[in-house]
């Protein structure tokens, strides 16, 4: 079993860590710090993301934490994020998916995308297409994008001629939505690397203590808010909720072992994703979609 002290010496690495500022990001943002890499906070909230990168430094006696602003819910400040890094002329070794949003009720980005697919899935597929280039210069690196088990309550797959509709989907089913679309992500852009030492991989943290539940709490009933309590009674710490991700990250074993386009779960085990993950035609499609969607967006 993969733990924190397997994490190697990161010494002379470059990682970005999407919604480092909190939760699970916090704790891999800080692990990577710990382990010498020079690591980006990106996040739309600055002033979370100081008060994180304040705390990692004082850890770590060292200015390799940074702060980069990414808001996920704007594809334009998206692709500046993006190009406001590539500009610093710095190599890039270790990307983390892990922001996201969970069970929010409805409301669209700024792009018009329903939200929660939106920051969870397709503001990180242009983050990552645009810093793919420079990814795959600094070989070997790795894509690590964070889904979780609740993917499996998508059933349909992704329906695509209801993402735009308002009272077509739960909230929930939204959200495994944009969870389910990471993994379909995951295996098209591992697809595309391969013969390249870029490493893509997507991982279940496990039942994690986060501020994710926020949105249950704020607009859920009192037995959805009483069931959340409990449910948070056996849930794992962030800092055992970064172990996967990590794993994906930092492991010799992906490099060793050739590991590409796999579901990992905790901690750090190849896990096997619901069947419509492994559907081509919807892998193929969500990413024709997606490229649409962007296109779109970007020029009106």
């Amino acid at each position: 079993m993969f733990t924190l002290r397997d994490i190697p010496d990161l010494n002379g690495k470059v990682a970005i860590v999407t919604g480092g500022n909190c939760g699970i990001g916090y704790a891999t943002a800080r692990e990577l710090a710990l382990h010498r890499a020079h690591v980006f906070i990106a996040s739309r909230n600055e002033e979370s993301a100081n008060s994180a990168i304040e705390r990692i430094k004082k850890e770590t006696n060292d200015n390799n934490v940074e702060f980069l602003h990414l808001d996920l819910l704007d594809l334009k400040s998206v692709k500046r994020s993006a190009e406001n890094f590539l500009n610093k002329g710095l190599p890039l070794h270790i990307l983390i998916n892990n922001a996201a949003i969970m069970a929010t009720p409805w409301a669209l980005t700024q792009d018009g995308i329903q939200d929660q697919f939106g920051v969870n899935y397709v503001g990180h597929f242009l983050f990552t297409k645009i810093l793919l280039p420079k990814l795959e210069e600094s070989a070997p690196s790795r894509i690590v994008n964070v889904s979780c088990e609740a993917h499996r309550a998508a059933r349909n797959g992704i329906e695509f001629d209801k993402l735009e509709n308002e009272t077509a989907q739960t909230s929930w089913y939204r959200y495994a939505q944009s969870k389910l679309a990471n993994i379909l992500f995951t295996k098209a852009l591992a697809k595309k690397c391969e013969g390249k030492n870029v490493y893509v991989n997507c991982n279940h943290p496990g039942f994690v203590k986060t501020d994710l539940g926020r949105a249950m709490r704020e607009n859920y009933t009192f037995v959805g808010v009483l069931l959340l309590k409990i449910g948070y009674l056996f849930a794992l710490n962030p800092e055992y909720g970064a172990i996967t991700q990590l794993y994906c990250a930092t492991s010799p074993e992906i490099e060793e072992k050739n590991y590409r386009g796999l579901y990992f779960i905790p901690y750090g085990k190849v896990g096997a994703p619901f069947s419509k993950a492994e559907d081509q035609a919807l892998i193929d499609n969500l990413w024709t979609y997606t490229e649409n969607l962007i296109n779109k967006s970007l020029v009106d």
